[in-house]
């Protein structure tokens, strides 16, 4: 069950000029139910009626890691709290990512990084074969690359204008990376000795980037899980502003339902 408390900011770090960390001590009880790809809910200020939806990044005892990046004004007023400082939380809240054991693919576009790590760092933990793929706008919005260096066993960087690893779009390494792990054409059959191993894939992003893995994978047979970026209200499912039209016609809650899907259950239409 999610739960309401009041949080000290154990560290409070600036990553860029658009991102910041927050490290925040949320007792037992809550850092015992988080799981890969959830989020909580903070209070941004007194004046503000809704909060703040924030991915989190990384967690380890009573200690749990948010990373964001400055959009408006609460997201501005969280920016400038600093260590020692009491923040009104909720959480962990959502459906988060089923990460199997086996080789791994995680896949960031900007703000959808920081997820990412806790995926790649609770995989690694338990033995899996974990590999990133990481997409940022330019140099200036890079972020946690040395954390996913520490924990993946290939790390590859891409960005809008080649400021930082070589120009170009997520997609083109996560295709290229499918591509080495399956012969072109391959039916296993067998004369290689080796069965196809393809790995898992997990991404966050902008909803247009998803939509292309999910179609890169689709081609390779990869299983693809994809977290949603969308606005809300509530958290908790009790309004519709985060309602999603799904490919079964259906519309679910990117707040409870998700914001963890399976590629294919996503109407990437709507």
């Amino acid at each position: 069950m999610p739960v309401q408390t009041q949080c000290t900011v154990a560290e409070a770090v600036r990553l860029n000029d658009f991102a910041c960390s927050l490290t925040l001590d949320v007792g037992e009880e809550m850092a015992g139910q988080i799981a890969c790809g959830q989020f909580v809910h903070i209070k941004c200020g007194h004046s503000r009626l809704l909060r703040r939806p924030i991915s989190i990044c990384d967690w380890q005892e009573n200690l749990l890691r948010v990373v964001f990046e400055v959009r408006g004004e609460g997201t501005e007023w969280l920016a400038r709290r600093k260590a020692g400082d009491r923040l009104d939380v909720l959480g962990p809240l959502g459906h988060g990512f089923d990460v199997a054991a086996g080789s791994l693919l995680v896949v960031g576009g900007g703000i959808g990084a920081p997820p990412m790590l806790g995926c790649a760092k609770y995989a690694a933990s338990r033995g899996s074969e974990v590999h990133a793929v990481l997409g940022f706008r330019d140099a200036e919005h890079k972020m946690l690359t040395e954390d996913f260096a520490e924990c993946c066993r290939s790390l590859n960087v891409i960005s809008d204008d080649g400021s930082t690893g070589r120009r170009g779009f997520v997609t083109e390494l996560v295709e290229e990376f499918l591509e080495s792990r399956v012969c072109e054409g391959c039916t296993a059959c067998g004369a290689c000795g080796l069965a196809p191993v393809i790995p898992a894939v997990l991404a966050c992003g902008p909803k247009s980037m998803l939509r292309a893995v999910a179609e890169v994978c689709a081609r390779y047979g990869a299983p693809c899980q994809v977290s949603l970026e969308e606005r809300m209200g509530c958290g908790v499912g009790a309004c519709l502003v985060c309602a999603c039209k799904t490919s079964d016609g259906h519309r679910k809650h990117v707040c409870k339902d998700g914001p963890v899907f399976r590629a294919e259950e996503v109407d990437w239409n709507d």
